[in-house]
């Protein structure tokens, strides 16, 4: 096993690259777009409905058949398997943000709307913080599944650290497929402590207060 990290010393680190950035690309264009979404359809029930639903039924769609579907339309590389795994994030980090708007206490909205706060500050200073929690929740699953099918990206040409893995299911050597599921669940980890420390930093100091006492 070490003998892996030894010869593959250089290309480690440039699949890893390849994998953080891959991944990294898909979940922030997910949450650039299912975070505001999110937000306006926890506003609207009926639409929120069919925009779930229809994201749950790409959600079902294999990763590999996704990505084959985009070869005709975006070619092979990084750019559609960025596309790809940015449609497999959407569903987890919509659910819980309009989750987590929906789940904002009403009197706690009425009390500002009292203090004369209009809609607009109402959402930014009061409902997404209250609801950042379940939001962040919702984008480190997602970061730790982007990571995983990352591996796939490898099939069409975006290189990462499936590459490992896929070589050596077809040169039959035990030690790049080991070595590469490693090198994925360490990132993943890493991944995800980063995004706990984010969030943090995201959640006022009250909440995680009052969430350390309640634990």
């Amino acid at each position: 096993m070490m003998s892996f990290f030894t010869e593959n010393s250089a290309d480690i680190l440039l699949k890893t690259w390849e994998h953080f950035y891959i991944s990294f690309s898909a979940l922030l264009l997910g949450v650039i777009i299912a975070v505001p979404l999110g937000i306006l359809l926890s506003k609207t029930k009926t639409v929120a409905k069919i925009v779930l639903t229809v994201t749950s039924v790409l959600q079902t769609v294999p990763s590999l058949a996704l990505l084959a579907i985009m070869i005709p339309f975006l070619g092979v590389g990084k750019v559609p398997a960025i596309f790809a795994l940015c449609i497999y994030s959407l569903l987890p980090i919509l659910n819980n943000t309009f989750i987590g708007m929906q789940s904002v206490n009403q009197n706690i909205k009425a009390a500002g709307t009292a203090m004369g706060m209009t809609p607009l500050q109402s959402m930014r200073m009061v409902e997404l913080p209250l609801a950042m929690p379940i939001i962040m929740s919702g984008i480190r699953l997602c970061a730790v599944y982007v990571i995983s099918w990352a591996t796939l990206a490898s099939y069409i040409g975006a290189g990462g650290l499936g590459d490992f893995i896929f070589n050596g299911l077809n040169l039959y050597k035990t030690e790049l497929i080991v070595g590469g599921a490693l090198i994925v669940t360490a990132l993943a980890l890493l991944v995800d402590f980063l995004l706990s420390r984010f969030e943090r930093f995201m959640i006022p100091k009250g909440l995680r207060m009052q969430g350390g006492r309640t634990s």
